[in-house]
């Protein structure tokens, strides 16, 4: 609002912003330096966010015409997820500076976004039900009293491994300070200062392929769905409002996450219909795919009629 916003709409009336200047506006935003160069789309498009919602309110109460009218949000690069094997996740977790061991493996075993963990307080570890209350975060070095979004504020159980580090941190605590994890300073951790002077110079020690920290939690979410977690239970950890994510952007991580092949169905028929047509071919997921679906009514039927218990064994399964 304040660095982008308010200095070029800041004395405008809602009514008198037309298309054309909400075009404008997003080719100077385009402009501005960013981390490579110029700034990214993704931040461009949250810039872009506010003002969007600050019209479209305008319009929706005073009836003015709608300056984001067919504007859309720039097309942004897919997210670039790069978990580290649990072989990796070991020998950073042996490698890293003592004074960091305990903070990634909270990262890595918890999922904990970088705000979250940078921002976590003691106050919000609770030792005797083993759960950490993610209520609040930092962002560029100030504390919000508030997530990401509302499913982000969240009780996450201490895995073992997350409680020794948790324990671990807490016998070198120092009582003035709140932070679970504090700066050299007493301050909470600067995300860039770890980044470029910890986490980088790690990676490269270690021969391993540079990727931003935030992959310890994409890391989190792929170790625990290869365990075979509960999609459900991996999604409230994480703070995602449901499980689409975690199917989305992780399954192909992950061998035999899900069957999408028509395998386990095709199975499942043949086995059961096994000796009721002994000259029937076996079914295939190709012809399970080729089958209307009249014809995989019928098959079904044959098969809870060969055995009804398995009405129960089909329920059961995920897919």
């Amino acid at each position: 609002m304040n660095k982008n916003l308010l200095p070029t709409f800041g004395k405008s009336l809602v009514g008198d912003v037309t298309k054309a200047d909400v075009l404008a506006f997003r080719a100077e935003v385009a402009k501005c330096p960013g981390r490579k160069g110029t700034l990214g789309n993704a931040r461009i498009n949250k810039i872009m966010c506010f003002l969007r919602q600050i019209l479209n309110e305008a319009a929706d109460r005073f009836e003015v015409t709608p300056a984001f009218r067919g504007v859309k949000p720039l097309k942004q690069k897919k997210t670039d997820v790069q978990p580290f094997s649990l072989d990796e996740v070991n020998r950073i977790l042996g490698a890293v500076r003592v004074d960091y061991r305990n903070y990634l493996a909270v990262r890595f075993f918890t999922g904990m976004r970088t705000g979250e963990i940078n921002g976590l307080q003691w106050k919000y570890v609770d030792l005797e039900r083993s759960l950490i209350l993610v209520r609040e975060s930092v962002v560029a070095g100030e504390v919000q009293d508030d997530t990401k979004n509302q499913s982000s504020v969240r009780d996450i159980p201490m895995q073992p491994m997350v409680r020794e580090a948790i324990l671990a941190q807490q016998r070198v605590r120092d009582p003035a300070v709140p932070w679970v994890f504090p700066s050299r300073e007493g301050g909470p951790i600067d995300a860039h200062n770890f980044t470029n002077r910890v986490w980088y110079p790690l990676l490269r020690y270690l021969e391993l392929e540079k990727r931003r920290p935030y992959q310890t939690r994409h890391t989190a979410a792929t170790l625990m769905l290869a365990s075979g977690e509960n999609p459900e239970w991996i999604a409230r950890t994480l703070g995602h409002s449901n499980t689409d994510m975690l199917f989305r952007v992780y399954s192909r991580y992950v061998p035999n996450l899900t069957r999408l092949d028509g395998h386990a169905f095709a199975g499942l028929i043949n086995s059961r219909l096994a000796g009721q047509e002994a000259t029937a071919e076996p079914v295939t997921s190709v012809d399970l795919d080729a089958m209307s679906p009249e014809q995989l009514r019928n098959a079904l039927a044959r098969l809870l009629k060969a055995k009804p218990e398995s009405c129960k064994e089909v329920r059961g399964k995920d897919h």
